[in-house]
């Protein structure tokens, strides 16, 4: 695969993680266990599932900027590499270009 696809992935990647920050920010603030429908972080565009996860277990894959939170089987692993898999959804770990695109785009950084 080349670079130029790789990044373009990566920044697909990154706007679905902007949306779910921005679906964070939206929630009442001091509850952590509250359960929230986030968006898939996948690089497909047109994908619209959601992850249920707390809001702790999703600021635990947020607090690596390389990590994303994808449904189960929606990783690709010429792109990242699956460094925990839960119940229904996997969290992956960005790697060469890719990596770099998601620290960049970092919306925390």
């Amino acid at each position: 695969m080349d670079d130029a696809l790789l990044k373009k992935l990566a920044v697909n990647e990154a706007l679905l993680r902007d949306v779910n920050e921005a679906i964070e920010r939206g929630l009442r603030p001091g509850n952590e266990e509250q359960v929230v429908r986030f968006r898939c972080e996948c690089a497909q565009l047109e994908c619209n599932q959601a992850v249920v996860l707390t809001v702790s277990e999703y600021e635990s894959v947020r607090a690596n900027p390389r990590r994303f939170v994808l449904i189960d089987g929606h990783e690709r692993g010429e792109v990242a590499v699956v460094v925990d898999r839960l119940n229904d959804y996997v969290v992956v770990e960005k790697l060469g270009d890719g990596a770099a695109v998601a620290e960049e785009r970092d919306p925390r950084s």
